[in-house]
């Protein structure tokens, strides 16, 4: 080596080595604190239950306390909103559902300012996916998904259809296949999938889309028929129930929940949350917390879950311009 290069390189290295711990915050490793899990929901629902064993599985990986914190309001918006603005350090990350992806474009309808957008988020991975089910009262003339669909093109808007709410991803999710089967039904939006579940049992409307493990107690119970799966395959809860495109009908939606940081983070913290995250969902006790919910873990690591939302919000998008402006 010539005389003056071993100087150059040894400031180099000082350099990249200075820019590389400066990016993790003034060269601390992480986490070295406390990490935020922020769900946009009340305490209860998927996001929910997929954060609180996600975290308690994190914390024995990243050696810090993993605390999960409910921020809900606005269908999702509130919390989503207070995730998307945070520092992008690592120490704030957001647990949503299928939602996220479509949401900005229900404030675009009513002319406000986005609350966020869905590149303010780096996705981690996905974590659970349930296919909505379209279901109907076991006392219902509609023994397949045939003949509903046909009895509602004799009667456009008659039947109802129930929801957890409007713009909720039950209303969306339904109305995907609705509007791909060429019908239209009247909307009854509810406060949750379970008022919803107990308005189609009182016979109140004519069918509700639902998550398998909403309604998988009433279905055993022969009180509930499920009619169609929009998912890409068919269920082992429900193998004679066919999916959409068994059906010739291009409809594909599902109640996921994923793990997204800040845009912003720093490369090396994303890798280690991935990386931590993918861990955790093979945990006994993250596994065994789904098995309880009968919700099924898709892990899908930030490729694979990347082109995924992609794909998703494209298709929500087109279905909520499509719903339109509802007050």
């Amino acid at each position: 080596m010539k005389k003056g290069t071993t100087g150059l390189v040894v400031i180099t290295l000082i350099v990249s080595l200075g820019l590389f711990t400066g990016m993790l915050g003034a060269g601390e490793p992480y986490p070295t604190r406390p990490i935020q899990v922020i769900v946009p929901f009340p305490p209860g629902g998927v996001a929910d239950l997929s954060a609180r064993p996600l975290a308690m599985a994190l914390e024995g990986i990243l050696k810090q306390p993993v605390v999960v914190v409910n921020k809900a309001g606005a269908g999702g918006t509130v919390g989503i909103q207070s995730a998307a603005i945070s520092k992008p350090d690592g120490y704030t990350l957001l647990v949503s559902l299928s939602s996220l992806p479509y949401l900005h474009e229900v404030d675009r309808l009513f002319n406000r300012p986005p609350a966020y957008k869905p590149d303010n988020f780096i996705p981690l991975a996905m974590l659970t996916g349930d296919p909505l089910v379209i279901a109907v009262h076991s006392d219902s003339p509609w023994k397949k998904i045939e003949d509903f669909v046909a009895d509602a093109k004799k009667r456009p808007g008659s039947l109802k259809f129930g929801s957890g709410g409007i713009y909720s991803v039950m209303h969306v999710g339904a109305e995907l296949f609705f509007k791909k089967s060429g019908i239209q039904l009247a909307h009854i939006p509810y406060n949750g999938g379970g008022p919803s579940l107990n308005a189609l049992l009182g016979k109140h409307i004519d069918c509700a889309a639902f998550g398998p493990s909403v309604f998988a107690g009433q279905m055993k119970a022969g009180l509930v028929r499920p009619l169609v799966v929009l998912g890409d395959r068919r269920l082992d809860s429900m193998p004679d129930t066919p999916t959409a495109k068994e059906k010739g009908v291009d409809a594909e939606f599902y109640i996921w929940s994923g793990a997204f940081a800040v845009r912003g983070t720093p490369d090396p913290v994303v890798k280690i949350l991935r990386d931590g995250i993918r861990e955790a969902v093979r945990k006994p006790q993250f596994a065994t917390a789904m098995e309880k919910l009968q919700t099924p873990i898709m892990y899908m690591d930030q490729p694979d879950f990347k082109k995924f939302l992609d794909a998703d919000e494209k298709r929500s998008v087109q279905v909520v311009r499509e719903i339109g402006k509802v007050q």
